[in-house]
Formats: C-alpha cells, sequence, structure tokens
C-alpha cells in the first residue's frame, strides 16, 4: 500500500486553520523558530526492520494481522511511516531475519519510497537453523575457537550485505555473559570478545564505524560481557576510531543516569548512537516516552549541549534508532508514536536556554537551573513539530491520518488476516 500525496494535502488543508493559529501564539513567544524548525526537518529516524511485526514476550507471541511478509513489504511499511511524518527517512536491517536477495531491487524500493539503509545488525543471540556451532554457551567470548570464529565470519558477512546496499555502520549487541558464578572467567571472556571484534574491525571499510552496544542483564543474569557503557567504551578505545558506544535506552538498571552517560561519552567522542525505547523496569522494549518523558528530555538536552560543544551536526552525526517490540499495539502506530516523541523531546531540548543554564550553574543557582530545564520541558512544542511536518509535505496529525485511511485494514487485505513478521 502507498499512501497518495493528495490524500495527505487534503487531511491538511482540514487541520491546517487550527494549526496555524496554535502555530503562531507559540512561534510568537520563541525564539528562533525558524532555525529550529529547520532542525525538525533534518531530523531522521531509522525504523529497524524487526519491530514491523508484532513483538513477544518469553512466555508467547500473539501475532497482529497484515504483517510484512518479507523484506520488500517491511520497506514499504516504513515506506508508509515516512510518508506520514517524513522523519522515518531509514531502514536498519537485521542479519539473517532480512538478507536481500537482490541488491538492485531492493535498493531501487528504497529510494522509491525515500529510504536510504541505516546500520546492518549481526546476531549471535541466537542458533539459526544451517548453524554448525551453538551460541548457548556465548559467541565471540566463547571458550572454543571455532564458535568465535563463527560469530566472526557472520559479522564480517553482514557488514558485505551493508556495503552491497549503501550502509556505512555495523551494530554489535552480544547477549554473551554468564547465569551462575563460577560458569566463566570474566578476564578471559573479555579477551575473548576483544579479539573477536578486532577482527571484525579489521573488516570494516574505511568510512565505516562499528557500534558496541551494552545491555545490563538478559538473557544471563550474573554477567554480561558488554554489561554496561564502561565496558563498551573500553572496547571501543581499544578497538580504534572507527567504533563507537551505542546505547539503547533500555539496557540499563532502573534509574541508570542516561543523561550523564550521554554527556561523558560525547565528551570523549565515543558516542556512537542510539536506540530509543521506554521502559518501567529492565529492557520492557516500550513505545518512547510513554513511560519516563522527561528523561527522555533530559537525554536529548545533554544531547543537544553535547553535541554543539563539539560542533557536530545534530542530523548526521550520530546514528538514530527505535527499538522497540510492539506486544499489544499496532506497530505502525507504535511506531508513529515513538517517532512523535523523540522529535517532540528533540524540540524541547533545543528550546532550553543553554547560556542561562550554565549561568545559573556557575551561581550554584538550583532552583534556577530546575526552572531553566522545566520551563522547556513544560512548553507544548506539538504545534512546531507538526509545522516542521507540513514543510516537509508530511501529514499535520500522522496518527489520526493513519486510521483515517484504514491502512492497518488495507494491509489486512492485501497481505492476509494470519501473516506473520519474517525473523520473529
Amino acid at each position: 500500500m502507498q499512501i497518495e500525496k493528495y490524500k495527505i494535502d487534503d487531511f491538511n488543508q482540514q487541520q491546517e486553520q487550527e494549526h496555524k493559529r496554535k502555530f503562531e501564539v507559540l512561534a510568537s513567544s520563541l525564539n528562533n523558530v525558524e532555525g529550529v524548525l529547520q532542525k525538525l526537518v533534518d531530523f531522521q529516524i531509522g525504523i529497524p526492520s524487526w519491530a514491523l511485526g508484532t513483538g513477544g514476550t518469553r512466555f508467547g507471541r500473539f501475532s497482529g494481522s497484515g504483517e510484512p511478509r518479507s523484506l520488500e513489504e517491511k520497506i514499504e511499511d516504513v515506506g508508509l511511516l515516512h510518508a506520514l511524518n517524513q522523519s522515518s527517512g531509514a531502514i536498519s536491517l537485521h542479519i539473517p531475519w532480512d538478507i536481500p536477495q537482490d541488491y538492485k531491487a531492493i535498493k531501487a524500493l528504497a529510494a522509491q519510497h525515500g529510504l536510504k539503509f541505516d546500520a546492518v545488525n549481526s546476531n549471535t543471540f541466537q542458533d539459526q537453523p544451517d548453524q554448525k556451532q551453538s551460541y548457548k554457551f556465548g559467541s565471540m567470548q566463547h571458550v572454543d575457537k571455532a564458535i568465535r570464529r563463527q560469530a566472526v565470519e557472520h559479522n564480517i558477512e553482514v557488514i558485505r550485505h551493508g556495503i552491497e546496499l549503501g550502509s556505512d555502520a555495523l551494530t554489535v549487541w552480544l547477549s554473551d555473559g554468564s547465569s551462575f558464578p563460577g560458569q566463566l572467567n570474566f578476564r578471559n571472556a573479555f579477551e575473548n570478545t576483544l579479539e573477536s571484534l578486532q577482527e571484525v574491525y579489521a573488516a570494516l571499510p574505511d568510512d565505516w564505524k562499528v557500534f558496541v552496544e551494552y545491555k545490563a542483564f538478559e538473557p544471563n543474569f550474573y554477567s554480561m560481557t558488554v554489561g554496561d557503557w564502561g565496558q563498551s567504551l573500553l572496547f571501543a578505545n581499544k578497538l580504534g576510531p572507527k567504533a563507537y558506544t551505542l546505547v539503547d535506552l533500555g539496557h540499563h538498571l532502573p534509574n541508570a543516569n542516561i543523561e550523564q552517560i550521554v554527556s561523558l561519552l560525547l565528551m570523549e567522542g565515543k558516542l556512537g548512537g542510539f536506540h530509543f525505547n521506554d521502559s518501567k523496569y529492565g529492557d520492557d522494549d516500550l513505545t518512547t516516552g510513554s513511560i519516563k518523558p522527561y528523561q527522555l528530555f533530559l537525554i536529548f538536552n545533554s544531547l543537544v549541549d553535547g553535541m554543539d560543544a563539539r560542533g557536530m551536526d545534530h542530523a548526521t552525526s550520530l546514528a538514530w534508532m527505535i527499538d522497540a517490540s510492539h506486544n499489544v499495539k499496532d506497530p505502525l502506530e507504535d511506531l508513529l508514536q515513538s517517532v512523535e516523541a523523540i522529535m517532540i523531546a528533540y524540540a524541547q531540548a533545543l528550546l532550553v536556554d543553554q547560556q542561562g543554564l550554565k549561568g545559573a550553574q556557575q551561581e550554584n543557582d538550583v532552583v534556577r537551573c530546575q526552572e531553566i530545564l522545566q520551563e522547556a520541558f513544560r512548553t507544548d512544542v506539538r504545534p512546531i513539530v507538526a509545522e516542521a511536518r507540513l514543510r516537509t509535505g508530511a501529514a499535520l496529525r500522522p496518527l489520526q491520518l493513519f486510521r483515517e485511511l484504514k491502512v492497518r485494514e488495507n494491509l489486512i487485505n492485501e497481505r492476509g488476516l494470519k501473516t506473520v513478521a519474517t525473523g520473529l
């Protein structure tokens, strides 16, 4: 299914008078609105190929309907999102769940929808049907050199797919660790992992990056070999200038100060990108901004401050991507909500009086610091975000139009009621 441009235009025309009234009132009270709008227009958020179907838990999965049955249909779904919000202009593939059979045709289809290929993602946390060695006791950390070699070769294969698609980054998340004390030697596990990552790093093209993702727990609950940002940073520093830390918002222990982590990684020039989601307890993979919107804003405040301090381009210097599991919602509706929440938090952060905040910090005026941050956070920036969409030809209210056009019903008619997304 494709959404014709005239349907978006007709919808916007019905909404535009009310929108303009709200936007003009807000814009009259703010400085540099045009600069903020341009940053919002430029900002793009990658959509992972694995998030286009219904997710699940270790207890079960309740499939949705009209899910994409192939990589081609996944690209079409991301194209639908991008047509509605013009902020979802990239797709991130997971290998081997989404291996292209015809690179040229896949690239042409993506271009047709205005999409590029973001970081490619490897998988050594599952055993595949044709796999010779098992990852039950780890992959790159494994005591068996043959299993480590298999994991390395898989990541190099993923790089090759990425090169063909025009990607320029590899994301490595390792489920390696231990569930019980004494199960493995921590030092040996780290050294084996480093040696394996060094082999992958050596296969990177000159203009590529590798993102080392960390996670505090799960599937191993006693130790994770890349368990926090310090361990990831240690690997990245040892690997070299093309290696960076990737921050997944759900991959921390409860109440971790992610905004401080972000600030320090930016200071060191080692923050590579983000996986956006939200959580109440751990790696819940909930809709971005649905549980802790203030934390999301504070993270973006650290990002804006840190990127500006280093002269970085907000839109291109870091990799921005959603990583969520849509267990009970329509995946496309959930992704539209996440993109909206990200854009709102980013817009709020752009409104922070950074000069005033730094002055209050120098004077130890704690109350003023809080007021400056909360003034921006409490500003309803939705009219600004909507105006940015309007200027790019997107829908003023993407989710509302999604429902009015009965997109899911149309996808069910095209694909069937019992389809299951590949890789899930």
